[in-house]
């Protein structure tokens, strides 16, 4: 039941909360729920919260503040210092990820320690040792078993094992229909079995576990909460618990949020938006914004917070439209719309790229705060190239270059063997990485132990390539592909280093047939798309580049060393979007804003309307969409913009925005002596005993405290 909200108590340092922000700080409400925009202050809102709760005389000890990774964690722990929470009360305040929140709880119920698998690598390992029961557990489904050792295939399983740990979708008892079950979560059954035994050695039939992985805290609470809801007895009782980015919601994470808030007397305050919900492959879904989240606890009250704090009006009305929610902004900021257009000719798309990057710095601004956000991995081949023609450094944020992409890598070791010389490949990592990709396309079954010998070998002696791998393409299991390796591998050696390179590798795809090897390798239509135009994309720089077999491969040393030296600070920034949400740059560029490219046409349409939303929403500034200059191959989404239809409206909020006088702080603070403490009392100063200072309220004239100001001081 909700009541009128009580007057604040709690005033930040340095600005003044919206009311919206004053609405959720004060609200009285059990439990709220708060439907946030892009660039809306969503986690300050919430240390604005934090800060009432102590203010009120709640104790630190008694707020829980959940995240979802430990960026969030670590930006909302911040926050709460940046509102003018003294250090060392926010410290105090339980600020965790959902996974250690977790951990935490279960290290507090087992007897014993679970061996820790803190990276990929650890995880693979078990993931084999686990795959080599699926056949033998699972004798019916013999013929429909597709057993793969490579490292892609690993790493793919442990996508799938997250997907179904995320979404409680794994049965642990056995009793679901294998086939069924994996057909409903859009996995193979391989990976549905393999993910049954990984389990099975995680966990025995006591429930002794032992080992986590990454999230398996949180899915081995929900679990346990799920079975036994006595459970949440064990559970920590905290008085007000506050959860950011609840649109990375998902069962796992859900039940265990559900089941801390049952028990005791705890106000709850989550906020998140629906629209960046863009990790279903994770679990994510917008139903625990939408009604989940109301459907467990009917007291819930939702609180809107509309106004962006990122970018201005012509960008918030834009997003608005696309979206259809209300999106305002009142910063006196003009966020510019670009739209440049290319022609379909080779290389258009990346040499707009270039102009929009040297206007930017042409404009002198800083080209770390510009970031080319691509919809697709394999969109990053134009770009990086036309960049490095350019001169323009650039630096990857979590994606690699295309240089040293799984399927670009096979390819130069495909040169490599063509020109029997592995000395162009200066870096041992990078020789290291070839090895492993012409493993996984040439479906050499290594084992772990082998693969790290043979990298390890290569890597120093590269010489040993041509007979290294002689004796590996017999070892291929199925006689088609060990036909199609070998027959590669014969032409290749048979051509001239002058062959032109563009050339030589379309007839190694051909005769490895590397769209259908792509379907074979990666089991998702989507990302077997990806790589097959990513290879598309390298054959066509290497076409029109006119290059040899040998100048090509000298010239791949060269990118390689211009991508992978150490930029200065001022080089431009590139990413996938998918990889970016809740970072923010002053200037996004978006190119191959074309149909067919965004959205992709093998996913959801309101997932890629919720990434471009992300996309554009990361600028502050300044936003380039690039797109083809035939408005029949534009994305659909620059329509839905209606850059056209807002323009008046945001021209006119922008001039409001800019003839309103500047914000009073609401409240000065002052830095005051323990002697003088009296006289700034009589004067009518206050003491925050959150914050730990003195402060003159936003009703007194601050001259009579100018001596002292905090800020001139």
């Amino acid at each position: 039941m909700t009541t009128s909200s009580p007057s604040a108590q709690f005033f930040p340092a340095g600005f003044v909360p919206t009311e919206e922000q004053r609405n959720i700080q004060t609200s009285r409400s059990r439990s709220s729920l708060v439907i946030a925009n892009a660039g809306a202050a969503k986690t300050t809102t919430l240390a604005l919260r934090i800060g009432e709760a102590l203010t009120r005389g709640l104790a630190p000890e008694d707020i829980l503040a959940l995240t979802f990774t430990d960026e969030a964690r670590q930006v909302l722990q911040a926050r709460l210092v940046d509102v003018g929470i003294a250090y060392n009360t926010a410290r105090r305040v339980n600020v965790q990820t959902v996974e250690e929140f977790a951990q935490r709880v279960l290290s507090r119920i087992e007897d014993g320690k679970p061996a820790a698998l803190p990276s990929t690598r650890e995880q693979q390992g078990y993931a084999l040792s686990a795959l080599e029961n699926v056949a033998l557990n699972n004798p019916q489904y013999a013929d429909l078993l597709d057993i793969r050792t490579h490292n892609t295939a690993v790493s793919q399983f442990l996508d799938s094992l997250l997907k179904l740990k995320a979404t409680m979708a794994l049965s642990r008892d056995g009793e679901a229909d294998p086939e069924y079950a994996a057909q409903s979560a859009g996995i193979p059954l391989t990976d549905y079995l393999w993910a049954v035994e990984y389990e099975k050695q995680r966990v025995d039939v006591f429930g002794y576990v032992d080992a986590r992985g990454f999230f398996d805290a949180t899915y081995d609470l929900a679990c346990m909460l799920r079975a036994a809801p006595d459970t949440r007895h064990h559970l920590p009782l905290y008085k007000l618990v506050v959860c950011d980015e609840l649109h990375d919601t998902n069962e796992a994470s859900f039940c265990i949020i559900e089941a801390l808030l049952g028990i005791g007397i705890t106000y709850f305050v989550g906020v998140g938006d629906k629209d960046q919900v863009i990790y279903t492959h994770l679990g994510a879904d917008e139903s625990f914004l939408q009604h989940r989240i109301a459907a467990s606890f009917p007291d819930c009250v939702r609180f809107p917070l509309t106004m962006t704090y990122r970018h201005g009006p012509h960008l918030a009305y834009a997003m608005e439209a696309f979206k259809r929610k209300s999106v305002d902004s009142n910063l006196p900021v003009r966020t510019e719309i670009h739209e440049p257009t290319y022609a379909n000719t080779p290389g258009a798309c990346g040499s707009e790229v270039v102009k929009a990057v040297l206007q930017w710095k042409q404009d002198r601004k800083p080209l770390d705060h510009c970031c080319v956000l691509l919809r697709d991995a394999h969109q990053s081949i134009e770009i990086e190239n036309a960049l490095m023609n350019a001169g323009v450094q650039y630096r990857t944020l979590t994606m690699k270059s295309y240089l040293l992409r799984e399927e670009i890598l096979f390819l130069r070791g495909m040169i490599a063997i063509a020109l029997d010389d592995f000395h162009h490949v200066a870096s041992p990592d990078t020789r290291e990485a070839i090895v492993e990709a012409l493993a996984t396309f040439a479906e050499v079954p290594f084992t772990p132990q082998e693969l790290r010998e043979a990298k390890a070998t290569l890597s120093k002696e590269p010489s040993a390539l041509k007979h290294f791998f002689d004796g590996q393409i017999q070892r291929v299991g199925s006689v088609a592909a060990r036909t199609r390796i070998a027959d590669a591998v014969s032409h290749l050696r048979g051509l001239s280093a002058d062959t032109p390179a563009h050339g030589a590798l379309e007839k190694v795809c051909d005769i490895m047939d590397m769209d259908k090897l792509a379907r074979r390798l990666y089991v998702h239509p989507y990302e077997a798309s990806v790589v097959a135009k990513s290879v598309t994309g390298f054959i066509t720089t290497a076409r029109n580049s006119g290059k040899t077999l040998r100048q090509f491969s000298e010239w791949i040393g060269a990118a390689e060393a211009f991508a992978s030296g150490r930029p200065g600070k001022n080089a431009v920034l590139m990413d996938c979007i998918g990889h970016v949400k809740g970072k923010e740059f002053d200037h996004v560029i978006l190119p191959f804003m074309d149909a067919g490219e965004f959205p992709n046409p093998l996913r959801q349409l309101e997932e890629e309307r919720n990434l471009f939303y992300v996309a554009a929403t990361r600028t502050k500034t300044r936003l380039t969409l690039i797109a083809s200059e035939e408005p029949a191959l534009r994305s659909e989404f620059i329509a839905q913009l209606q850059l056209g239809g807002i323009q008046k409206r945001a021209d006119t909020s922008l001039r409001r925005n800019q003839a309103m006088p500047a914000k009073a702080l609401g409240h000065r603070d002052l830095k005051v002596a323990y002697a003088n403490r009296d006289v700034v009392k009589a004067l009518g100063a206050q003491w925050d005993k959150t914050r730990k200072v003195w402060y003159v309220p936003g009703n007194l004239d601050p001259e009579p405290f100018r001596n002292w100001w905090a800020d001139l001081s």
